[in-house]
C-alpha cells in the first residue's frame, strides 16, 4: 500500500512551491484536492505551451492531482471549502499572498479550533508568523526575487556577472521542506492526536541551503569568487574541453586523487609535487595556470579518451549533458526510472520520483481545469440542481 493512502489533502496554491510540496505528497498515494479559480485556474497553467500545449512547470508538479474550481470569494463557494476542509481534509496547504487563507477562514487557529487533528501548512516569501513577522512580510517574493535576497545569485555565475539558477531553485527548496515537514507533522500526529501550523518561507529555506558560502564568508570574511561551472574553492573541479571540441566535467577531492590525475590522466606526474599546486588551497590560487597546463594536456584527446583516462584513473567525471541528452540518458533508461502519465493533451512521459518503495508512487494524469469539480460535489453530497445553480452563479 502506498504510504499516504488515505490522507486527504486540501490545497490553494499557485505557480511551484506549493504545488511541488503536494504533488510529491500524491507520489505517496495522498489524495490531493486542488482548488482553482474557475475560468482561468493555477496561473502556472498559463506560463507556456511546451508540452503539447500545456505549461511545462504545471505538467511537472501537478499530476496526480483532483481539480477542483471554486471562487473563493463567492460565499457560497467558501462556505463549500470549508465544509471540504473540515469533513475531508488531513492536511491543508497554501501560498496566497500572507495573511489570505486566514481571511478565507482557513488560518490554522481557526480550523484547529474545529478540528484539532488538522495541519496546516502556510508557504511564504518571507513567513508569516503572526507573532514575527519582520519587516518582509507583505514584500511580493517570486523565485528569482528570493534567489537575489537569500544571497544565492551572488555566489552563482561568472568573475564579471551574476546569474540565477536555471531551476526555480527557491520554490523547490520551500517545496521540499514544505513536504518534509508535513510528513514529521502526520507522524507526530499519530503519536498525540493533535495537528499543528507549519510556516516555511522561501528566504529561509534557500538561505539553509545556501549555508556552505555562508559559513565561507564568517566573520566578514570574503564569499567564495563566482566561477562559473567551476566549483569555487576546490579544483580542478568543473569543465573542461576536449579535443575533439566536447567537454567533461571532472573533480578532485583529495591528494591521492591529485597525485593519480597527474600521473595517468595528465601523464605528467612531476606536476603532483609542483609546489604551486600542493594541496587544494595552492591549487585553486593558482587555478588559472593549472587550467591552462590542463587544456594543453587535453587538447590531443577525444572526449572518449579522456574519460577513459578519467575512469581508469577513479577520477570523478560526467558528461556535460543537454536536456535533450537526458530524456535519453543511458542509466536513467536502464534503471526503468520513465513512467507515462495522462494529461488532458495526450500521454506524456515523467520520471519516477526519486527513491523506491513497494508499491511504487502513484502516476496518475495531470488534471484538466476543474476536471473533478462536478464529482468532489457529488461526494459532498450536492445533486443535479444544487451544482447547476453553483455554475450559474459563477460560484465554481
Amino acid at each position: 500500500m502506498q504510504p499516504l493512502k488515505g490522507i486527504t489533502v486540501v490545497t490553494l496554491e499557485h505557480a511551484i512551491a506549493a504545488p511541488f510540496a503536494t504533488r510529491q505528497l500524491a507520489d505517496l498515494g495522498a489524495r490531493v484536492i486542488k482548488i482553482e479559480r474557475p475560468g482561468s485556474g493555477d496561473f502556472a497553467r498559463g506560463y507556456d505551451s511546451r508540452v503539447r500545449g500545456l505549461a511545462s512547470h504545471f505538467v511537472w508538479t501537478n499530476r496526480a492531482k483532483e481539480s477542483l474550481t471554486l471562487d473563493v470569494k463567492h460565499p457560497a463557494a467558501a462556505r463549500l471549502l470549508e465544509r471540504l476542509v473540515l469533513e475531508k481534509a488531513d492536511v491543508v496547504v497554501q501560498n496566497l499572498a500572507p495573511g489570505a487563507a486566514a481571511r478565507l477562514g482557513l488560518g490554522y487557529e481557526r480550523l484547529a479550533a474545529l478540528k484539532p487533528g488538522i495541519i496546516v501548512c502556510d508557504i511564504s516569501g518571507y513567513g508569516d508568523d503572526p507573532e514575527r513577522p519582520g519587516p518582509y512580510r507583505d514584500k511580493k517574493a517570486y523565485d528569482l526575487l528570493i534567489q537575489s535576497e537569500a544571497g544565492f545569485v551572488s555566489v552563482t555565475g561568472t568573475p564579471d556577472e551574476p546569474c540565477k539558477a536555471g531551476i526555480s531553485i527557491a520554490d523547490i527548496a520551500a517545496g521540499m521542506y514544505a513536504y518534509t515537514h508535513i510528513l514529521a507533522a502526520l507522524m507526530q500526529r499519530m503519536q498525540t492526536g493533535q495537528g499543528q501550523r507549519i510556516d516555511i518561507s522561501m528566504l529561509e529555506s534557500l538561505a539553509e541551503w545556501s549555508s556552505f558560502p555562508l559559513y565561507y564568508a564568517f566573520d566578514g570574511a570574503d564569499p567564495p569568487p563566482r566561477s562559473g561551472a567551476s566549483h569555487a574553492t576546490i579544483y580542478p573541479y568543473g569543465p573542461f574541453p576536449a579535443g575533439d571540441g566536447g567537454s567533461v566535467m571532472l573533480g578532485l577531492q583529495n591528494e591521492r586523487e591529485w597525485v593519480r590525475f597527474c600521473e595517468l590522466v595528465l601523464m605528467q606526474p612531476a606536476l603532483a609535487t609542483d609546489a604551486r599546486f600542493a594541496g587544494n588551497a595552492s591549487r585553486s590560487a593558482a587555478r588559472g595556470a593549472l587550467h591552462a597546463l590542463i587544456v594543453e594536456a587535453f587538447s590531443g584527446l577525444t572526449t572518449p579518451q579522456l574519460v577513459e583516462r578519467l575512469e581508469r584513473a577513479q577520477i570523478a567525471n560526467a558528461r556535460v549533458n543537454t536536456m535533450h541528452e537526458v530524456w535519453s540518458h543511458p542509466q536513467l533508461a536502464a534503471r526503468g526510472r520513465w513512467r507515462e502519465v495522462g494529461t488532458p493533451a495526450g500521454p506524456v512521459p515523467a520520471m519516477l520520483p526519486p527513491g523506491t518503495w513497494d508499491t511504487g508512487p502513484r502516476m496518475d494524469p495531470v488534471p484538466a481545469l476543474g476536471a473533478h469539480t462536478e464529482a468532489i460535489l457529488r461526494e459532498m453530497g450536492l445533486d443535479t440542481d444544487a451544482i447547476v445553480s453553483l455554475r450559474g452563479a459563477g460560484a465554481i
